[in-house]
């Protein structure tokens, strides 16, 4: 007995020591998922073997109801597959009358009684409904497969009667002459008879919350002995002790018996929840493998259809491009949405904004001072020609000549020469026409004085960017231009979008 209370002290030590590192064992996958669990185990056994009345589950006269309890520590693998150490300890109980000993030729009345046998396997699980089923069948329901192996201690005390001779006694295997799995029998003093087990069998669960099932399990035990009963068939005589200290075959199958038990499941793990009507929600907490599928944790793909796609695309749509971002009335090359004065006379130096600026009054204050200012002001300016010209304007002579007086006491200014031409050629031409007419501008400039000709940027867009429409005669001239815009040296180019096309 005291090497029975060991085991079950080390197997209770066990379990308490995995129930305590399971806690935040969970399923590494896309969602967190727990995966442990303990159930524990109560209900009654059958002995299969040559000490019983009958070979199936129906009791003999003689035969008592017995029992058994056990615990196990399960760890989910897959939604599928999982393992389980389980631990037993219970009775089990046969007789049978007329027992035939081909040794001696009596007949026997025995009992045999195995009062505490201890037994420790690691199972397989396999999920059959999820299996057969999927996962959409059946949801609280969880009918599991299990096969395993292990070890079996046990001792037994039989009592008989020689009903030929008349002769009656008893005897235990709990003495100094117990037999190991090894195959020898062994005068060593242990009390317990070891063996191999091999525990198939179904139990069916049933969720009860998100931390308890309830099942029916029922396992059959096939213990690699015909001597759990003592019994070797007709090959044991009880009065003579023949057949029963040795390891010979007796011509019936080994032994085995069948538990039937009611199973208590707690689910280890944080913030234990359940599936509601089939439906999952990761963040309310974690499920447990056992019971769920972790695909079905992962949203489905939101595919929008036809109408969802033209709504979406009309929701983000950008809002209008304001008409006047394209458009500049009054010829000054500053867009109506920036233009600050919209009505500027024709050939008006303005500034960035589109404001008229007295130039001489600005080149006077430049000389006054003697320095250069700090920022360059941003003036801008058109310069016409005629049709298919490149030639410079006395009226725009001028206006360049300003233009270089200007620059030169400004070296913080550069200035930016755009070329334009009308509709009425091809797009190559016109590229071309609107580059000699840049070149013409440039070409005056240096000749007019202009102290540093690298601070010229030329230009050229052909008729790509007119400032009026070309359907008229007014339209046609005032695309005919090249832009002056004198702009702070760390201008490179012009910014602003210009013209429209017809």
């Amino acid at each position: 007995m005291k090497k029975k209370n060991l085991y079950v002290a080390l197997l209770c030590s066990t379990l308490l020591s995995y129930n305590t590192k399971a806690q935040n064992r969970t399923y590494e996958g896309p969602n967190k998922m727990n995966t442990w669990s303990i159930t524990g185990y109560g209900g009654i056994t059958k002995f299969f073997g040559d000490l019983t009345q009958y070979n199936g589950f129906k009791r003999g006269d003689r035969e008592e109801l017995t029992g058994a309890w056990g615990l196990s520590l399960n760890k989910q693998l897959t939604p599928l597959f999982g393992i389980q150490l389980t631990g037993y300890n219970g009775r089990l109980q046969g007789a049978k009358d007329n027992h035939y000993s081909s040794l001696s030729g009596d007949t026997y009345s025995a009992t045999f009684n195995s009062p505490s046998f201890v037994q420790l396997t690691l199972d397989g699980t396999l999920n059959v409904n999820r299996l057969l089923l999927g996962y959409n069948k059946l949801r609280r329901w969880k009918v599991d497969a299990h096969l395993g192996g292990g070890i079996i201690y046990y001792h037994t005390d039989v009592d008989y009667t020689n009903v030929t001779k008349g002769i009656s006694g008893d005897f235990s295997t709990n003495t100094d002459a117990s037999s190991k799995t090894a195959g020898k029998w062994e005068r060593n003093g242990s009390t317990y008879t070891r063996e191999w087990v091999v525990p198939v069998g179904f139990t069916v669960h049933y969720e009860l919350s998100s931390r308890f099932d309830l099942g029916l399990d029922y396992t059959h035990n096939f213990v690699n002995t015909e001597k759990l009963d003592a019994t070797v068939g007709g090959l044991s005589d009880y009065v003579s002790q023949q057949g029963i200290w040795t390891f010979a075959k007796g011509d019936s199958r080994n032994d085995a018996y069948g538990m039937l038990s009611l199973a208590l499941t707690y689910k280890l793990g944080k913030n234990a929840v359940r599936a509601k009507d089939g439906k999952y929600d990761p963040a309310a907490g974690r499920y447990h493998l056992r019971w769920a599928n972790p695909q079905q944790l992962i949203p489905v793909p939101y595919n929008p259809t036809m109408n969802d796609a033209d709504s979406i695309a009309k929701a983000n749509m950008p809002k209008p491009v304001d008409p006047r971002l394209y458009t500049d009335s009054d010829g000054d090359g500053v867009a109506d949405l920036f233009d600050k004065e919209a009505n500027t006379p024709a050939g008006s130096i303005v500034s960035g904004g589109g404001v008229a600026l007295d130039i001489d009054k600005i080149i006077r204050d430049a000389i006054k001072n003697n320095l250069p200012k700090d920022e360059c002001e941003a003036l801008f300016s058109n310069i016409e020609f005629d049709t298919d010209k490149a030639i410079i304007r006395n009226a725009s002579k001028e206006t360049l000549s300003k233009v270089v007086e200007l620059l030169n006491m400004r070296t913080n200014c550069r200035i930016v020469l755009v070329g334009h031409t009308d509709a009425r050629a091809s797009d190559s031409y016109n590229v071309s026409l609107s580059r000699r007419r840049v070149d013409a501008a440039k070409r005056f400039l240096v000749r007019a004085g202009l102290t540093d000709p690298s601070r010229i940027i030329a230009e050229y867009y052909g008729e790509y960017r007119p400032i009026a429409e070309n359907t008229t005669v007014e339209g046609l001239q005032s695309n005919r231009r090249v832009e002056i815009k004198i702009l702070p040296n760390n201008t490179i180019r012009s910014t602003y979008p210009a013209g429209f096309r017809r």
